[in-house]
């Protein structure tokens, strides 16, 4: 089958695989016997019958990550293919990519990174629902756990923002001024195709960048000032359901244990019950292609295997998924006496490297897109993480403070990252729910910290963050907390693993139209590229779900399945949604026309979509018409004139609503 990416053609017809609520206008036709681009629900479920032949035909995948697994997944479940006749290649010695977890409590845990999800994941939970639990009865998947974690502690943060040594600063609101707020609403409102290599700093006001607002986002997605706006856009869009939960991380939930232990090892082993093979010590760097007129069709993978270069035939019939980039290669480690050691130039990864793939298929043809624009300048996509394994300290007893509940509990801890806004490095830290590895000693607590900023010294150590040792790092956030007095009685119990990553916010990076690849290029016949730099309709990167959501494109697409991926949640365009974001980025104050909205719609159906206003009822009516003489400069005659037509309007709906 050749198509683009997200297409297929059946007698004469395009079937989209990866729909685009933003490609024009959807209404019911005759013609048209797909829902809406974005609808979700069970009939999304449906079981495509293969439109090519499966039998005899393999799948080669390049890269055990999540999008890697995924298209396992799905190439077995709706594509039908045999779990023995899909391979997956891999650089390192264990599944799961970036989705690390390891350690034991003698040398410390390690974790590169962690996950925050919020409920409209709806590939990653479309997968991990035919996913068995790995400590649940049989019939009890992955997602049945979450709920059962989650719905039975819910997460919130105590402490969202820290400043001045400890003190905790106040994020009971976003912080936006007026002209802030309608910064953030035109940058809604622009077209995706306007933001083109423009960056965040170039667009939002220097204010803008110190507000809570931005504090907030920033360090729970880890943005940095002078990455892609385009990518906040879409990341606006994605999470404007989220906004209202922002301040006190309400609106995210956690797995149970850390990303691997979560999300990898069930998965893995689901797929090796069907029979799916991985082999490691396999570095792929090129892909031999014939080439007819536009059609491009794979026939070898060529790869270091053990050392040796060798090629791997791919047959006509044979499909590659192959990950472009990636966010982890190239990681520098240290420990508590020891600083990372980068072994990537600034702008050049090298050869032997998990970006080579991707640089090999670009010099083929534009349509591969262009890599250098995200791997080339890793000062500006490379930031730190550290995994502390403690042990009761002055350090734990600070942590008791700032916790929702008892580190110890089980529960739910700090509910996300708590940010030191006056850090020079932006430090931020977090404690999930313990443990965080299962079988981690009930005497330890493990938790996580990150920085941004790389390239300036330290509030407290005069050194920046990579120059540092894990017991400096220990020491600044000691400082920040408070208790750099004690520091002594808290290396004595602590043990600090540390990660640099050169390109972990790489996709981050300012980019045009085309600097992507789509999942399946233009001509490919049985090639689909996957993962965080790979082009979608709406979606953002950095995340689990876009990951999958590419894995299943690639998968469909390959096979000829008649069956869309839908996009992304539809709540950006619920009116409620759009409410009570309107509410939050106006710091929790009723915004401009909501009161003549109550007034309108009070005792009517629909007057459950609004927030509760802070008002006496009887001094709305005055406060709609403050409103109304604000927005409109209307003089007080005019203004009641219309408050009384508002009044009759809504005694008119409401007696109609009780015929």
């Amino acid at each position: 089958m050749t198509g683009s990416s997200g297409s297929s053609h059946d007698a004469g017809k395009i079937f989209t695989v990866e729909a685009d609520t933003t490609a024009g206008y959807w209404h019911h036709t005759p013609e048209n016997t797909l829902p809406p681009p974005d609808m979700m629900g069970a009939y999304m479920r449906n079981r495509p019958v293969p439109g090519n032949q499966i039998a005899g035909r393999k799948a080669w995948i390049i890269g055990s990550g999540i999008a890697g697994l995924a298209a396992a997944f799905y190439l077995i479940r709706d594509g039908r293919m045999a779990g023995e006749d899909i391979t997956i290649l891999d650089t390192i010695d264990i599944e799961g990519g970036s989705l690390d977890g390891a350690g034991n409590p003698e040398e410390g845990y390690i974790i590169r990174g962690g996950r925050e999800m919020n409920w409209n994941y709806d590939n990653l939970w479309d997968m991990f629902q035919d996913i068995q639990a790995l400590e649940l009865p049989e019939g009890y998947s992955v997602l049945d756990e979450y709920r059962l974690v989650n719905d039975n502690d819910p997460n919130f943060s105590k402490v969202r923002l820290m400043h001045r040594r400890g003190e905790i600063r106040d994020f009971s609101t976003l912080g936006l001024s007026r002209s802030q707020q309608w910064e953030l609403i035109r940058l809604l409102l622009k077209r995706k195709e306007d933001l083109d290599d423009i960056t965040i700093e170039q667009y939002f006001s220097a204010g803008f960048l110190e507000t809570n607002f931005w504090y907030l986002w920033r360090s729970m997605f880890a943005f940095e000032n002078w990455q892609s706006l385009l990518e906040m856009k879409l990341y606006m869009h994605r999470f404007l359901d989220a906004l209202d939960g922002l301040k006190d991380m309400s609106a995210l939930i956690f797995p149970k244990y850390n990303q691997y232990d979560s999300f990898v090892r069930p998965l893995v082993r689901h797929l090796q019950e069907r029979g799916v093979k991985v082999q490691f010590d396999t570095r792929a760097y090129d892909l031999d292609m014939n080439v007819d007129g536009d059609a491009r069709t794979v026939t070898a993978i060529r790869a270091d295997i053990g050392g040796k270069d060798q090629t791997i035939a791919v047959g006509p019939n044979d499909v590659v998924f192959a990950l472009t980039g990636s966010m982890t290669e190239g990681t520098a480690y240290g420990d508590m006496e020891t600083a990372p050691v980068l072994q990537r130039g600034r702008h050049e990864p090298g050869e032997a490297s998990d970006w080579t793939l991707w640089k090999n298929l670009a010099k083929k043809s534009p349509i591969f897109g262009k890599p250098e624009k995200f791997y080339g300048d890793t000062e500006k996509s490379m930031w730190e993480s550290v995994t502390l394994t403690c042990k009761p300290s002055p350090f734990v007893d600070k942590l008791k403070e700032l916790s929702v509940n008892d580190p110890y509990s089980g529960k739910t801890v700090t509910g996300g990252i708590i940010t030191f806004t006056d850090s020079n490095w932006v430090l931020s830290f977090t404690c999930n729910r313990q443990p965080h590895f299962p079988e981690q000693p009930d005497d330890v607590l493990v938790v996580w910290v990150y920085a941004l900023l790389m390239d300036k010294d330290g509030n407290h150590i005069k050194k920046p963050m990579p120059a540092c040792t894990g017991r400096e790092i220990i020491a600044e956030l000691c400082y920040h907390l408070g208790i750099e007095d004690q520091l002594d009685a808290v290396v004595a119990n602590t043990k600090a693993r540390l990660a640099l990553m050169p390109y972990i916010t790489a996709m981050f990076m300012p980019r045009a139209a085309g600097d992507r690849p789509h999942v399946v290029p233009a001509g490919c016949t049985n090639l689909a590229l996957m993962g965080q730099f790979v082009e979608t309709s709406n979606d953002i990167i950095f995340t689990m779900d876009s990951s999958i959501r590419t894995a299943r494109v690639g998968v469909y697409t390959l096979l000829g399945l008649r069956k869309q991926v839908p996009d992304i949640s539809p709540v950006q365009y619920d009116i409620r949604t759009l409410l009570k974001a309107a509410r939050a980025l106006n710091n929790d104050e009723p915004f401009p026309g909501e009161r003549l909205l109550h007034r309108l719609l009070d005792k009517t159906y629909f007057a459950h979509i609004l927030p509760p206003l802070p008002d006496q009822e009887s001094s709305i009516r005055e406060k709609a018409e403050s409103e109304l003489a604000e927005l409109f400069g209307a003089g007080g005659q005019a203004v009641g004139r219309v408050i009384d037509w508002l009044e009759k309007v809504r005694e008119n709906l409401i007696s109609r609503s009780k015929r």
